[in-house]
C-alpha cells in the first residue's frame, strides 16, 4: 500500500513543483481580488492540510476506531465546480511567501508523512480504522492520505488558472 500512495504522492508533488518552481515572487504572491487566495496562500495551505493528516492519521492510530470503514467518493475532490471552503485551521496565511520557503515546507511535511507511513509494520490497519474528515465525514485512514494527493491535484489546476491571470 505504501507504494501505491508513494507512486500518487510523488508524481502528484513533482507536478505541483514543476508549476510553481520558477515563479517570480510577485507572481506567487499576486491576489487575484479579496476573495481569492494567491498562489503562495493555496500552497501554504496544502502544506497545512498534509500536516492536518499527518496528526488525523496518528491519531486514528492511537484511537483505534474501527466502527465505519465504508470507503468514500473522494474523488469528488477533483470536481471543481463543487465549492469548498477550507476549514480555519488550514486556511493559508496572508504572506507574502518565497517560492523556497513553500518548497522546504512541501519536503518538509512530505517527508513527515512518509516517515509516518514507513513506520505503520501493517498498513491494512489503514483500511480498518476511520476518523472523522471535515468533507467527507468519517473515512478510513488510507483514503485521508489518498485525499492529500486528490486535494494537491485540485489545486494545481487552480494554480495554472492563477499563472495565467
Amino acid at each position: 500500500m505504501v507504494n501505491y500512495f508513494n507512486d500518487n504522492l510523488v508524481q502528484t508533488r513533482n507536478n505541483l513543483l514543476k508549476e510553481i518552481s520558477s515563479l517570480k515572487s510577485d507572481v506567487f504572491n499576486n491576489k487575484p481580488n479579496k476573495e481569492k487566495w494567491s498562489i503562495a496562500q493555496v500552497c501554504h495551505h496544502l502544506v497545512l492540510v498534509e500536516q492536518a493528516t499527518i496528526i488525523a492519521v496518528k491519531w486514528g492510530l492511537k484511537e483505534n476506531n474501527r466502527m465505519n470503514k465504508d470507503r468514500k467518493n473522494i474523488h469528488l475532490l477533483l470536481d471543481r465546480t463543487i465549492k469548498r471552503i477550507a476549514p480555519k485551521i488550514v486556511e493559508p496565511d496572508e504572506g507574502p511567501f518565497e517560492v523556497q520557503q513553500i518548497i522546504d515546507m512541501f519536503h518538509d511535511s512530505r517527508e513527515k508523512l512518509m516517515d509516518l507511513l514507513a513506520s505503520i509494520e501493517d498498513q491494512s490497519i489503514l483500511m480498518e480504522i476511520s476518523v472523522k474528515h471535515p468533507s467527507f465525514g468519517e473515512l478510513p485512514l488510507h483514503q485521508w492520505v489518498e485525499v492529500v494527493y486528490l486535494h494537491e491535484q485540485r489545486h494545481i489546476e487552480q494554480i495554472k488558472e492563477g499563472k495565467s491571470i
